[in-house]
C-alpha cells in the first residue's frame, strides 16, 4: 500500500482541524507494535484524523514511525511537530453514513473538502486582485 498524498491547502486544512483534538493513541517504550498499528487503524476508522503521541524518541524515530504508519494503513501524514503525529484517511462509509455529509452546506467548517475549496477560491481572488 501506498501512503496518501496531500497538497499544501489540503495539509493546512487539517492542520486546522486537528489543532483542537487530543492524542488518541500513544507510542510508548516498546515502539510501534503491532497492538499500537492496530489501534491507529481503529481510530482512522473511527475518526479519519488522529493525533499520535510519541514518548522517548528522537526525531528520527519519530520520522520512522510516521512514514510506517502512513505506508502500513494507507493513511496521510499530515503534520510531524514534537513528540505529536497527525495523521489523516478518509472513510468513505463514515460519510456516506453520516447525517454532515447530506447537509455539508450547514457545516462548512467540519467539511474538509468544503473548506479546502473555500481556501484556494480565497488564494485566486487574492493573487488576481494584485496582478
Amino acid at each position: 500500500m501506498a501512503a496518501l498524498t496531500l497538497d499544501s491547502d489540503q495539509r493546512r486544512a487539517l492542520r486546522a482541524q486537528a489543532h483542537h483534538l487530543k492524542p488518541v493513541v500513544m507510542i510508548a517504550s516498546k515502539g510501534l507494535t503491532p497492538a499500537v498499528l492496530a489501534e491507529i487503524d481503529r481510530a482512522l476508522s473511527a475518526h479519519e484524523l488522529i493525533k499520535i503521541r510519541v514518548s522517548g524518541a528522537e526525531r528520527a524515530v519519530r520520522a520512522q514511525y510516521l512514514e510506517t504508519i502512513c505506508d502500513t494503513l494507507d493513511c496521510a501524514p499530515v503534520q510531524m511537530l514534537g513528540n505529536l503525529l497527525v495523521v489523516w484517511r478518509p472513510n468513505p462509509e463514515k460519510r456516506a453514513e453520516s447525517p454532515r455529509a447530506t447537509h455539508a452546506k450547514t457545516s462548512k467548517t467540519n467539511d474538509t473538502a468544503a473548506f479546502v475549496r473555500r481556501a484556494r477560491r480565497q488564494a485566486l481572488r487574492k493573487k488576481q486582485s494584485h496582478s
